[in-house]
């Protein structure tokens, strides 16, 4: 595992302040997590998460707790969530796994790509007005979110999975539809993210990046399944973009562990980023 924050302090280190690194020569400025003007500041968490298709039960994550894993993916909203049906997450249920030492990580699944590779999601497809679009969803995704506690200065990660790179018109249209909602969020005094595979969703952002665009999301969360975390190695990546304290590596998915007794399917990622805040904390 790369260096993650001095190995994170046990995986478990919250870290504080902000250092920007500089761009280089000819380059857009790499994207920091900054928290809006009169927002309270940024939380941030260093060490290794897990998130599953539903919120786990109470019981299951006090078992947990005794796993090497601090921070859990909640996909708190959006219609293309794989799991629509959330029995277990309340705000109830926020502020408990708060209150038991869970960092959050608030998943979005919204619209997708046009050219989205899963079936299931093809039904979810961004329409023909990309910018209204992202910003109406982004309102959605911040309502949602302060519904269940998650506070300002909370980072919400956008889903968009796994897409056709090779279709120009779609990729204009994911990246219309993910700086609409990235400057919705932020203007709201959130942390606009953005989870997708590193070979599509992030490959393309991190060209918009270089090519200077604006209204990017602030951190990235890359899924790449190589079995060990390589979170300032990202091929995709330069390694000044999203640094430092904006990345999360899924490096392992539809792993099944057991804590406690209880067992679950998971998808493991290591993380050197902003979590959410929960209630006034």
């Amino acid at each position: 595992m790369p260096v993650l924050l001095a190995a994170a302090v046990a995986f478990g280190a919250v870290v504080v302040g902000l250092l920007v690194w500089p761009a280089r020569e000819n380059q857009a400025p790499a994207p920091v997590p900054a928290a809006a003007p009169g927002a309270p500041a940024l939380q941030y968490f260093s060490g290794r998460a897990f998130d599953t298709c539903e919120a786990p039960s109470a019981a299951v994550m006090r078992a947990w707790r005794d796993s090497p894993y601090q921070a859990v993916g909640v996909y708190f909203g959006g219609r293309g969530r794989g799991c629509p049906v959330q029995r277990e997450l309340t705000p109830d249920w926020v502020a408990s796994m708060h209150e038991l030492g869970w960092r959050m990580l608030p998943l979005f699944v919204g619209s997708q790509a046009p050219c989205v590779i899963a079936e299931a999601k093809r039904r979810y497809a961004i329409g023909r007005t990309p910018g209204p679009q992202g910003t109406q969803e982004a309102g959605d995704a911040v309502r949602a979110a302060r519904a269940l506690g998650f506070g300002e200065g909370s980072p919400l990660y956008l889903d968009i999975e796994a897409y056709r790179t090779d279709d120009s018109g779609c990729n204009a249209t994911t990246v219309s539809f993910v700086r609409a909602w990235s400057r919705e969020v932020r203007r709201l005094g959130y942390v606009p993210g953005f989870y997708s595979s590193a070979d599509s969703g992030i490959r393309q952002l991190e060209r918009e990046r270089r090519a200077g665009t604006e209204d990017l999301p602030s951190v990235v969360w890359f899924a790449r399944w190589q079995g060990a975390p390589a979170l300032d190695t990202e091929s995709e990546l330069d390694p000044e973009a999203w640094q430092p304290h904006a990345r999360i590596h899924q490096y392992a998915g539809n792993v099944t562990e057991t804590y406690g007794g209880r067992r679950m399917t998971i998808d493991r990622s290591a993380v050197d980023a902003p979590v959410a805040r929960i209630g006034g904390a």
